[in-house]
């Protein structure tokens, strides 16, 4: 099947563009893991993956900023939108990434190059303009014969004078042919790939389907294809019946992201459970919405792999945060006026579930999915707080600096309290167990009293003791106090507390607590 030319829109470090940091040493983490950079802190050796305190060693003088998917969203919908205003049938990959099928746009502007150019303006402007924001170098374009060559295209085109790297009509397996075997897009068989010696696309690509069909199942041929510069589906996408579109209705309208969200988790499980029962899966999903003043909002988002329940409610919950939104209804002049009142998830390209090859002690993934479905089932029937999962947010103590929000919302936190001083907070790592109640214990210095802890956060004496429902215990080290006033304006609502750590002969470690003169078992390590 020969691939359609296509183009890739592809920004580079796009949450350092969205927090306008794009001329300073920022550093973007989620779950302690460095997922963007700004061009300084890229100078100075930090990359994507490494851990939070490895890039902050690289680059001392960088700000952390925690991952914000809303925000990213919300800002690149503003950008689809301003290059669908040129390209129709625009897809949006993930915020930072877009693609659509050049054959129809570069007709009509004249070519690639000119194409290309006024993509290129349109979302500078955009940038620049609408949500002002530093664009900073601009974004990558890449153009190949097929999503994922134009993607690589995209990506290395970043690195290049004049940001846009184009690929000949059928050049594309000898262009992804020198990449490295990590590029394939699945960590899993890139590994094995290495350790057989398969370095390179090209290699990879030159194995003989019938052995990466035995060894690696249908992830494998899905691999083999990109790196041959066909196309992942071996057959056409045929257009879904249109009984598979599943839709729901809301009254009083929905005016919450939250809301929305909530509902799309249920029917994107009933939108699953649908096309499995045919032997079908969808890589390309179409949202669509309507507000009480009666208007209408689509956009068209596409995967590489097959959208499962999760990902479609991901999906569901980015467009929901670049609509609806203040920030985005002040940038957007198309943005609905009104609340929601159907929400429409429509398959727009489905293919036969090839299923997934299992692991060597059962298949992981699928039972990953069975649980998220399941959880979703609960939820529909008990509520969203029904099943919640645990998110870091800012705060001094261990137990609040952790926040349960219901299971499927969007982790990201509030930038603003995540990075707040929190003069206080005892330094990581963080205890392993924090207890829901703290435990009243005593801590004891050589004579057999409190240890006590002054205004100006000195201890009076060492602890030598700590008397407790674990019985007594003596201690071999220390570190603190960590004094912290909170509210010192408010005599209702002001906290004087401190914070102790003591390493105990049974090997046991603490975070201890003294409040009102009582002392605390908080958490351990």
């Amino acid at each position: 099947m020969t691939p359609q030319r296509t183009v890739v829109v592809w920004w580079p470090d796009w949450p350092v563009v969205v927090a306008g940091r794009a001329a300073d040493p920022v550093v973007v983490v989620a779950n302690n893991k460095v997922v963007a950079m700004s061009a300084a802190a890229r100078a100075d050796g930090v990359r994507v993956g490494q851990r939070r305190r490895e890039a902050q060693g690289r680059c001392p003088t960088a700000e952390v900023l925690p991952f914000d998917e809303g925000a990213n969203a919300r800002a690149f919908e503003t950008v689809v939108a301003a290059v669908e205003e040129l390209c129709p049938r625009v897809e949006a990959v993930r915020p930072g990434v877009l693609a659509f099928a050049s054959r129809g746009p570069s007709r009509y502007f004249g070519g690639d190059a000119a194409l290309i150019a006024q993509i290129r303006a349109v979302a500078c402007d955009a940038v620049h303009t609408r949500l002002q924001l530093e664009v900073g170098a601009g974004p990558g374009v890449g153009v190949a014969d097929g999503n994922f060559a134009a993607s690589l295209a995209a990506r290395a085109a970043s690195s290049a004078r004049d940001r846009v790297l184009y690929v000949p009509p059928g050049r594309s397996a000898e262009f992804l042919a020198p990449m490295p075997v990590a590029a394939i897009g699945d960590a899993a068989i890139a590994d094995v790939a290495r350790r057989l010696g398969l370095r390179t696309l090209g290699a990879f690509a030159a194995l003989d389907p019938s052995d990466v069909v035995g060894r690696f199942g249908a992830d494998g041929v899905t691999a083999h294809r990109r790196a041959n510069g066909l196309e992942v589906r071996s057959l056409a996408p045929r257009e879904p019946p249109p009984e598979l579109s599943v839709e729901v209705v809301f009254d009083p309208p929905a005016e919450t992201v939250d809301r929305i969200a909530f509902a799309a988790r249920a029917v994107a499980a009933e939108l699953e459970e649908g096309l499995r029962g045919r032997g079908l899966s969808a890589t390309a999903l179409v949202i669509e919405v309507e507000t009480d003043h009666g208007e209408k909002r689509t956009r068209r988002w596409r995967s590489e792999g097959a959208l499962n329940a999760a990902a479609v409610a991901e999906r569901v919950r980015w467009q929901a945060e670049g609509w609806l939104t203040d920030v985005a209804q002040a940038v957007d002049d198309d943005a609905p006026t009104a609340g929601i009142t159907l929400l429409r998830l429509a398959p727009d390209e489905v293919h036969e579930h090839a299923g997934t090859a299992q692991s060597l002690w059962g298949g992981a993934s699928e039972a990953n999915e069975r649980v998220s479905r399941a959880i979703a089932r609960v939820q529909g029937m008990l509520g969203p707080n029904a099943a919640t999962t645990a998110v870091l947010v800012g705060g001094r103590g261990p137990g609040e600096q952790i926040q349960m929000i219901p299971w499927g919302d969007s982790r990201a936190v509030d930038a603003a309290r995540a990075n707040a001083p929190w003069p206080g907070r005892v330094p990581a790592p963080a205890p392993a167990m924090v207890l829901a109640a703290p435990v009243p214990i005593d801590v004891l210095d050589v004579s057999g009293h409190a240890v006590r802890v002054s205004g100006r956060g000195e201890v009076s004496a060492p602890p030598v003791t700590v008397v407790g429902p674990h019985g007594v215990d003596r201690v071999t080290g220390w570190a603190g106090p960590w004094p912290a006033e909170e509210r010192w304006w408010d005599a209702a609502g002001n906290r004087r507390r401190a914070r102790l750590q003591v390493q105990c002969e049974s090997g046991a470690a603490h975070l201890c607590l003294i409040e009102g003169g009582c002392w605390f078992l908080e958490a351990s390590y």
